[in-house]
């Protein structure tokens, strides 16, 4: 295991081993199976881009083999910050048989998160697009070249600028592509990547994600799903979330045989257009897209009877819009549960309407161990709800290099804390009804209040803030900035945003309300009392 990683204990690896369960295959590897069986069936959908089993498995060894070549070898971290195109998909797989890893980044995060998960890293290169929405990587990445002293390459897909091509990479070798022999490849209890947790500390911290595990956890959600050589999966969500990468996603449907669309964003016109063309089968969003997309339906005129199942999950879906779900789009809804620690939960096409629409699934595993405990750690009666503790084989032992977090993180079992309030129903569901832990859930995207704060708290004219979710029937939370101003005033909330983006905070982060306060409710403690100072704002209009 690599250095700053927890391994599971060798009796529990062994016997997930005997279970059968850890296959004992890296995913690198795993492609190069799916080639061979399912050779000219289309793998990848990109605009007018289409790509084969054999063209992936192809392109991928030709990617790998120039990274070697620019000096990128085994346990490299190598942070990818890349929208949903083919371009992401094979440069991950290029890196896992080189057996270097990449760090997933999202292609909102901002010169705060990008260099924070360089140097945490110690990432030796950085592939970003060259504009993305507006926005251009290369001047990010010249921002990271100068704070990061380990990053020596970037590569760019697209216009280069200074930087490399990412297009250099698969240029035709003097000699057969080498990709790296069995001799110096990774070993299936290798870590394979790097997942972001959703930042319930300041900054995200890093996920490990073994070939073993990952590939588990993707083979079983797509045994769960139905996922077979008949599946069209579009992906709306960004590729480098756990949602849209492997619950199925774009790796089970890759192993079953089936092809994987690649939307360049969620709006209704543009997906509902590539689920007719394409017949797609499946799809995933969050409960935000899911309400974008039930507008939608009303004046988009749209084939959509190809599709068999709609996921909806990374934030909690209320009943009364999970009961519009099938009867709008006329295919099963599945409600998911996860989180990249680990843990997945799902309801199945076998349960009744109401366990669907009401609950947010089961694990998918029988090894999957859950533990609902009260704050001072006792079991709570099925039906009660308390904090939802897990372990598991595909749930990490231990965050990335993060050893006094892991100490509290984890019991003395090895049961990860997940900082989520649940409840489990008589049948083995799981029912979401909050979080222990200080985050805004905007739309599925995890926002950390106390990394806001910080941020906003830096203000000339904010003397204190305190950051907190405001309810939100869309998004479901959204970001609300409490400010105690200076004597010269507060600022405006225009000026506090314009004030955060300047200092690279991510445009999900941003506070969407802002309250002026002349104090804070307190604790005992003298700590912000964020519960009642949450109902305080409840009850006005700020």
């Amino acid at each position: 295991m690599l250095e700053g990683c927890v391994d599971w204990p060798r009796e529990t690896a062994d016997r997930y081993r005997k279970l059968g369960l850890w296959e004992g295959r890296t995913l690198g590897d795993e492609l190069r199976r799916w080639a061979v069986e399912y050779r000219d069936r289309v793998a990848l959908v990109s605009g007018e881009r289409r790509v084969t089993y054999r063209e992936l498995d192809a392109w991928v060894d030709r990617v790998a083999a120039g990274l070697r070549a620019r000096g990128i070898a085994r346990d490299d971290r190598v942070v990818v910050q890349l929208p949903n195109a083919c371009e992401f998909v094979v440069l991950c797989f290029a890196l896992y048989r080189l057996g270097a890893l990449p760090v997933f980044s999202l292609p909102a995060h901002r010169a705060n998160e990008i260099t924070y998960l360089c140097r945490h890293a110690e990432a030796v290169a950085y592939v970003v697009p060259d504009t993305h929405h507006g926005f251009d990587y290369r001047t990010l990445a010249g921002t990271v070249k100068a704070e990061v002293p380990s990053v020596r390459e970037v590569f760019v897909v697209g216009d280069p600028g200074p930087y490399t091509p990412f297009a250099a990479l698969s240029a035709p070798q003097d000699g057969p592509a080498d990709a790296g022999g069995p001799e110096d490849g990774p070993e299936p209890h290798d870590v394979a990547f790097f997942l972001l947790s959703g930042g319930t500390t300041a900054l995200p911290k890093l996920i490990p994600r073994t070939h073993d595990d990952y590939a588990y956890q993707t083979r079983v959600s797509a045994e769960i799903c139905g996922v077979d050589e008949t599946c069209v999966y579009l992906a709306v969500l960004p590729l480098p979330f756990n949602f849209t990468w492997g619950c199925p996603g774009v790796l089970g449907v890759l192993g079953a045989g089936g092809r994987v669309v690649l939307a360049s964003g969620t709006d209704p016109e543009e997906c509902f257009a590539l689920i007719e063309a394409e017949r797609v089968t499946l799809t995933s969003v969050v409960p935000t897209i899911a309400h974008m997309w039930l507008d939608g339906r009303e004046w988009i005129d749209r084939d959509l009877s190809s599709l068999r199942t709609l996921q909806i999950g990374s934030a909690k879906l209320h009943p009364e819009v999970a009961r519009r779900i099938e009867p709008s789009f006329d295919c099963a809804l599945q409600q998911v549960f996860g989180m990249a620690e680990g843990l997945l939960c799902m309801t199945r096409s076998t349960d009744d309407p109401e366990t669907v629409v009401t609950t947010q699934g089961r694990p998918i595993s029988p090894e999957d161990e859950l533990r609902v405990v009260d704050p001072q750690g006792r079991p709570v009666p099925v039906g009660e709800t308390g904090e939802l503790l897990t372990r598991g084989p595909y749930t990490l032992r231990g965050y990335y290099r993060a050893p006094e977090h892991n100490a509290t993180a984890f019991d003395e079992d090895g049961f990860y804390r997940t900082g989520d309030l649940v409840r489990m129903t008589g049948q083995g569901g799981v029912v979401v009804e909050g979080r222990v832990k200080d985050v805004i859930v905007r739309g599925g995207d995890k926002v950390s209040a106390t990394e806001v704060e910080r941020h906003v708290s830096a203000h000339p004219r904010v003397r204190q803030a305190a950051v907190i979710p405001v309810t939100d029937p869309v998004l479901g939370e959204r970001v609300c900035a409490c400010v105690i101003p200076a004597a010269d005033g507060a600022p405006s909330l225009k000026e506090l945003k314009t004030f955060l983006s300047s200092r690279g905070v991510a445009d999900f982060k941003l506070p969407e309300r802002l309250v002026l306060l002349d104090s804070f409710p307190l604790t005992g403690l003298n700590k912000v009392d964020k519960k009642r100072l949450r109902a305080d704002v409840g009850e006005s209009r700020g």
